[in-house]
């Protein structure tokens, strides 16, 4: 029995000795064989495409104003409403004529009774022509009927521009509007007086034409150019798609803010007084950027994650600037040339190891920095 324990104990030694013969060694995991494998790119002066926007107010083009010419007469009636689209010379506004109607035929009566005066005076004048220092009549008595001609002519005419000013005065019964356009507002009402005022009977947007009024910095405002492409996004949240008509020639010396005036279509949703959002598509501005993928926000702000030379990660704040073409640009940072981890930026902390390889940055190429 003892040597047959002996024998299986001996056998039992000799099966693990060769068992662990078998097993391979075990070897540790580097660093590097644990890092994270990651996209990365430089941060780079790149172009923005549709980086700028400003708001503003919407107003008319060209705006007219209407006012009756002449004062003291009633309004008769008021043939247009607001909202209405008018004419250049239709008749807004007529006042009562009742008056001037009187006025003109008692004017006309007397330009009238003047010029026969004036052709007598004339005609007496004439008789005496070639009399004088013949003794027939003294020259006292020739100058005075010249001179009576004379006043009588001038009483005439002077009475002739009275009654086509009477005239003139009745054709302005009929206020019209100066300019075709869209009615703006409307601010009488039959039976009101019209008299000399600061307030226009009505405001008229010439040409239905209404526009954006936009501010821009004195930075901003050097990188628009008439002619340029904006969409302008209403407060309806409807869109339109209109042009920089007109680029302002001065900044404002207290808000350091210049305007822009963007044309816009004519349409009825479009209203003066309205707010606007213009997006300058075709604006190109050109600074150190990075995908908006790359830019982390957390509590402490914004930040990049970039990797070293030794291939380890390193958390940098930045403060971010104009954004577009899914890009952003960034005011502080990283230098130029520095890898930045493009996306899972949130997966990673301070001094982890990486795995970086480098790939095309979305929606944007590089460009050379400006000399």
């Amino acid at each position: 029995m003892t040597r047959t324990a002996t024998a299986l104990i001996l056998a039992l030694v000799a099966t693990l000795a060769l068992a662990g013969c078998g097993k391979k060694p075990v070897t540790k995991e580097t660093d590097s064989q644990r890092a994270r494998a990651v996209r990365v790119v430089k941060v780079e002066p790149r172009q923005i495409i549709g980086s700028l926007t400003a708001s503003g107010v919407l107003t008319p083009r060209e705006e007219a104003a209407v006012l009756p010419e002449v004062t003291g007469y009633r309004v008769a009636r008021v043939l247009v409403d607001a909202g209405q689209y008018v004419r250049a010379g239709q008749t807004l506004v007529q006042l009562d004529g009742a008056l001037i109607a009187a006025q003109v035929e008692q004017q006309g009566a007397l330009a009238a009774q003047s010029a026969i005066q004036a052709e007598q005076a004339e005609a007496q004048a004439a008789r005496v022509k070639g009399l004088d220092g013949q003794g027939v009549l003294s020259q006292e008595q020739l100058d005075q009927r010249r001179f009576q001609a004379r006043a009588a002519r001038a009483t005439a005419n002077a009475q002739a521009a009275a009654y086509k000013d009477a005239r003139t005065r009745a054709s302005k019964l009929a206020v019209t509007a100066p300019v075709s356009g869209l009615v703006l507002e409307r601010n009488v009402r039959p039976g009101d007086l019209s008299a000399g005022g600061a307030t226009p009977w009505f405001r008229l947007a010439q040409g239905g034409e209404v526009e954006l009024l936009a501010e821009l910095s004195e930075e901003d405002l050097a990188r628009v150019r008439p002619g340029q492409r904006a969409s302008v996004v209403l407060s309806t949240g409807t869109s339109a798609e209109g042009y920089v008509r007109l680029v302002s020639p001065q900044v404002n010396a207290q808000t350091k803010l210049g305007t822009v005036r963007i044309h816009l279509p004519v349409r009825s949703d479009i209203r003066s007084g309205g707010y606007g959002r213009a997006l300058f598509a075709d604006v190109v501005g050109e600074s150190l950027a990075v995908p908006e993928t790359a830019v982390r926000y957390d509590a402490d702000g914004a930040s990049v994650m970039v990797v070293g030379a030794d291939n380890r990660v390193k958390r940098v704040s930045v403060q971010t600037g104009s954004r577009g073409s899914g890009l952003v640009s960034l005011i502080k940072g990283p230098p130029a040339g520095s890898r930045v981890v493009l996306n899972a930026a949130a997966f990673l902390l301070d001094g982890d190891m990486v795995r970086p390889s480098e790939g095309p940055v979305p929606m944007a190429k590089p460009v050379s920095a400006k000399k």
